[in-house]
């Protein structure tokens, strides 16, 4: 099953009557309604996959490493700096190629096809933890750190696998929905993209999260087949349309690594404009980092179980999933833009509550929730953002320079951030100010960005410049 695309040509123009429903058009691609429709539901269906992994993993590891006792500085490096350095090396090499590989699959789906049995396969081996530390404390024998740390190390090597693939699928995710979408729906489509993910988050939070310290291996091995599957599904049914030639292969005497990463800065960071949309995206994708690596934490801190902070997280997504589609119009009608420098206004005023105020259990609750409802409404109007700033011929290109630029900056922000708390005794409530100053600071660079745009053409008229 492919998208059923309806092809045009001057020729059919002439010779049939114009159709009597409604085309829409993506690239060479033109759907009528029901197509789209249908695009829609495997698009979506893939992001469930997809989310369901994501809303998962990472949390169930935050609880393993407090099982097996990793410090603060430790779990901030596996999860924030160790996948943040990772993307900036994968990220760029893939989505350079992706934007100039031509295959009858299309330029996207190879990437996010092949990544799928090496996300499943990791998912597989966190699954058993326990057995791969207590077995990697036997191998090194009288050279072994202990049973904790060996498990500590087995969940490393595992994780490190994992994000590996994830990220190499990611960096070319939103390039297929750029791709095979039409613009002039991408905003509502990303907030149906945010439902399946809300939806994910409630299924999981509500209904498994209190349960991941007795039975994450269950829980492990059914996020495994639900991914490999559904991803699977996705990629087989979606159909990518024709694009024009990739650029000319360097001459012979240009080619090779540094040569290609010379050209690649170059294209990508030679335009001041370009340079300003990294910065602001970046900024305002680490706000959130502070509150969203330690909430676990702060929140066993205070003595709130991990039922109770399940449902908070339900909440949050109850709340995020009545307003994602909303907010996917408003997009489409007023830009994301300036949707997400409202969206970042209101979250610093709940940093500042937060960090005023979270100090028992049931303030901790009322500022995670508000946390998470400004945190995802952001990531709603910011996800067709890029769509609508960058040029698409070289659209997954650019979009992983931004990555860079935010790899960068979680590298940098995750261990301070670890190291002020094990400084502090663990004072979780200073990621609250930390997310503060980080909004702050956040806001004024998309307030530049904002006003460079408008020098574009902005909201009605915008022309991306070429990079």
């Amino acid at each position: 099953m492919q998208n059923p695309a309806v092809p045009t040509s001057p020729q059919n123009s002439q010779t049939h009557p114009a159709p009597a429903h409604k085309l829409w058009t993506a690239g060479s691609l033109t759907y009528t309604t029901p197509a789209l429709l249908l695009l829609f539901f495997w698009l979506l269906w893939g992001d469930f996959a997809w989310s369901m992994r994501d809303r998962s993993v990472p949390n169930i590891i935050q609880l393993l490493f407090t099982q097996y006792h990793a410090s603060d500085t430790l779990s901030s490096l596996l999860m924030g700096s160790l996948p943040a350095v990772l993307s900036m090396i994968i990220g760029p090499i893939v989505s350079y190629k992706s934007d100039r590989y031509r295959s009858r699959w299309g330029r996207r789906i190879p990437f996010l096809f092949i990544p799928t049995p090496i996300i499943v396969l990791s998912i597989i081996a966190l699954a058993y933890c326990p057995q791969g530390g207590a077995f990697l404390d036997r191998a090194l024998g009288t050279l072994s750190p202990g049973l904790n740390s060996s498990t500590l190390i087995f969940i490393g090597l595992f994780w490190v696998l994992f994000e590996f693939a994830c990220i190499t699928a990611n960096s070319v995710f939103g390039g297929l929905v750029n791709d095979v979408v039409p613009q002039s729906v991408v905003g509502r489509f990303f907030g149906m993209f945010r439902v399946m993910s809300l939806l994910a988050g409630i299924l999981f939070n509500f209904y498994l999260f209190g349960h991941a310290d007795t039975y994450y291996r269950w829980i492990f091995l059914g996020i495994a087949v639900l991914y490999g599957a559904g991803f699977t599904l996705m990629c087989l049914k979606v159909k990518e349309g024709e694009y024009p030639p990739p650029p000319a292969a360097p001459e012979k005497s240009a080619r090779g690594f540094i040569p290609a990463a010379t050209t690649y800065f170059r294209e990508c960071f030679g335009h001041r404009y370009y340079v300003t949309c990294f910065i602001a995206g970046a900024l305002a994708s680490i706000t959130f980092n502070p509150v969203n690596l330690f909430s676990i934490f702060y929140a066993k801190s205070l003595g709130m179980n991990l039922t109770a902070f399940g449902k908070c997280f339900t909440l949050t997504y109850i709340i995020s999933l009545i307003l994602a589609y909303p907010l996917g119009v408003l997009c489409d009608r007023f830009h994301p833009l300036r949707m997400c420098i409202l969206a970042l206004a209101l979250y610093s005023v709940s940093c500042l509550w937060g960090g005023l105020y979270a100090h028992t259990a049931d303030t901790f609750a009322i500022a995670l929730v508000a946390h998470g409802v400004l945190s995802g409404i952001y990531f709603t109007v910011s996800a067709s953002l890029g769509q609508r700033l960058l040029p698409n011929t070289r659209f997954a290109e650019l979009a992983s320079a931004g990555g860079i630029v935010g790899s960068v900056s979680s590298t940098v922000v995750a261990p301070i951030m670890g190291q002020i708390l094990d400084h502090s005794h663990h004072a979780y409530y200073l990621t609250f100010y930390a997310g503060l100053i980080l909004s702050v600071v956040a806001l004024a660079a998309n307030l530049l960005l904002y006003r460079k745009f408008t020098q574009y053409g902005g909201p009605d008229n915008y022309v991306a410049p070429n990079p």
